[in-house]
């Protein structure tokens, strides 16, 4: 029997990925300065005002305000009939100095044996429902807004009136054996300028979602997957009618409360933490990269259709204290087996997985919106401080998305 799967995500401009996109760009101006930096800040933004707050250890000195005001403007809110823009609105830093307590778990004197910076468990998912290896419908929902986002920074002469917060989920029908058979339901609320009457406004917009925003989506996709908007699909634009009022003047944003558009679009399980603004110190962040990559690379290498990997950790004890695997019984050996050969292919101590991913470079700001995963690996020159002096470094960004272990599992797995 057919099954429906549905899942979302939000725009650059949502409140939550405003606040989400403030913590990373903090976290971002203390690693450029200082790499060895704990960094755990936390963003509040509503109308006109924005709280940052949280604990850091750093040698650096990073310019709050000028930070939290240039990501607000690069989003879009620049304007004051928005209610809250990055000129005018109040900025308030409650940022104090990292617990000891906590510190004294992560700092060793051998690098190497650096501890977890806390308990708990991370997950990390692959499968082969698109070229990324994510699934389908959080996929979807991404692309939809990226492009959305792409219209209003770069063509905005075809949707004169967008506004920088939005939301897109779709919702596939799977048949029984987890194959996508068509795209069901597709739900888009988009802000809007106030034009026309509220009739005139919606439908103008759901017109142009229909016209615009939904070819230019599918010109973008590999044929099969093109092939399952069939036209029959179920549309729902701005379904209250009107989005005028919208950003963090329509709802209040805070950081990490988008968790799961940020990893998998509920397809997999989640351990709980949150990403934005913590330094890879906090296995929440760190840990569920490197599972992720240790799931792509196995779909990848051919070990299963796909893979949720845990891996769990002890605050201040380097090794994880677990590894668990589930592949639906798609693995072509058991489950434990597939952990167990992964305890001893992959380095899983925090500072084995910093390293190998670089990630006490200024890199996360990218990943503040449309996802931590599926996203194009890619390398590029930033500027870094070293003894105060500006210097241009080739960074690697989104390094857990490489493919490169997919010979050694190979050959571990003799396939």
């Amino acid at each position: 029997m057919n099954y429906l799967f549905t899942s979302e995500s939000v725009s650059e401009g949502h409140p939550d990925k405003v606040a989400d996109q403030i913590s990373d760009a903090i976290l971002d101006e203390f690693l450029r300065r200082d790499p060895e930096s704990k960094v755990a800040c936390e963003t509040f933004c509503s109308t006109g005002l924005v709280i940052v707050g949280g604990e850091v250890r750093s040698d650096a000195y990073v310019d709050i305000q000028g930070t939290v005001r240039s990501v607000i403007n690069r989003i879009g809110y620049n304007k004051a009939e928005y209610m809250f823009d990055g000129g005018s609105c109040g900025v308030l830093s409650e940022i104090h100095e990292q617990s000891q307590d906590i510190n004294r778990g992560v700092a060793r004197e051998n690098p190497d044996d650096q501890g977890a910076g806390d308990q708990g468990m991370m997950f990390g998912y692959a499968c082969k429902a698109t070229d990324d290896y994510m699934p389908l419908a959080l996929y979807l929902s991404h692309l939809t807004l990226k492009e959305l986002a792409d219209i209003r920074h770069n063509e905005l002469h075809l949707m004169p009136y967008l506004r920088p917060d939005s939301k897109a989920q779709y919702t596939i029908e799977f048949n029984s054996s987890d194959r996508p058979v068509r795209v069901h339901t597709i739900v888009l609320s988009t802000q809007h300028d106030e034009f026309g009457s509220d009739e005139q406004m919606h439908s103008r917009i759901e017109s142009d979602v229909r016209n615009i925003l939904l070819p230019r989506v599918i010109a973008r996709l590999d044929p099969e997957t093109a092939s399952l908007f069939k036209g029959d699909f179920i549309l729902h634009v701005n379904p209250t009618g009107k989005f005028v009022i919208g950003g963090p003047a329509g709802d209040t944003g805070l950081t990490g409360r988008k968790i799961i558009v940020d990893t998998y679009g509920g397809r997999s399980a989640h351990g709980g933490g949150a990403f934005s603004g913590k330094d890879p110190s906090k296995v929440d962040r760190s840990a569920a990269y490197a599972a992720r990559y240790i799931a792509k690379n196995m779909v990848a290498a051919g070990v299963a259709e796909e893979m949720m990997v845990q891996i769990a950790y002890a605050i201040g004890v380097a090794r994880p204290v677990s590894v668990y695997v589930n592949t639906k019984r798609t693995g072509i050996i058991p489950d434990a087996e597939i952990a167990d050969k992964i305890g001893k292919l992959f380095d899983l101590r925090p500072a084995a997985i910093i390293r190998k991913f670089g990630l006490k470079n200024p890199i996360y700001s990218p990943t503040a919106a449309y996802g931590h995963f599926g996203r194009k690996p890619y390398t590029e020159n930033v500027t870094l401080y070293e003894d105060g002096k500006p210097v241009q470094k080739e960074v690697q960004f989104f390094g857990w998305e490489k493919l490169d272990s997919v010979d050694l599992i190979k050959r571990e797995f003799g396939i």
